[in-house]
């Protein structure tokens, strides 16, 4: 079946960084666009990056865009995202999700990502 883990969450200081990563399993890694969500305290889901099959393709949020890298690793069914210049604003439960057509049809239990002093 199915799964998605992720890892890498912690508490770091404004300004610092984290990479995530996310061990997909039981399915074909390589063939699936992956993505990046989050959800803040309190808050509703927020996607924030994509990127296709083989890695030359990557879309960021707005929020992140200049400060998160995604990347993917195929021969070990690892996607990453590489975080810095971290906010406080940048603390969330971070979710790696695969795409299905135009939506995700699997996720995994999520990181938390605090980011404070």
């Amino acid at each position: 079946q199915v799964q998605l883990v992720e890892s890498g969450g912690g508490l770091v200081q404004p300004g610092g960084s984290l990479r995530l990563s996310c061990a997909a399993s039981g399915f074909s890694f390589s063939s699936y666009w992956m993505h990046w969500v989050r959800q803040a305290p309190g808050k509703g889901l927020e996607w924030v990056s994509r990127i296709n099959t083989d890695g030359s393709s990557t879309y960021y949020a707005d929020s992140v865009k200049g400060r998160f890298t995604i990347s993917r690793d195929n021969a070990k069914n690892t996607l990453y995202l590489q975080m810095n210049s971290l906010k406080s604003e940048d603390t969330a439960v971070y979710y790696c999700t695969k795409s299905a057509g135009n939506g995700l049809d699997y996720w995994g239990k999520g990181t938390l990502v605090t980011v404070s002093s």
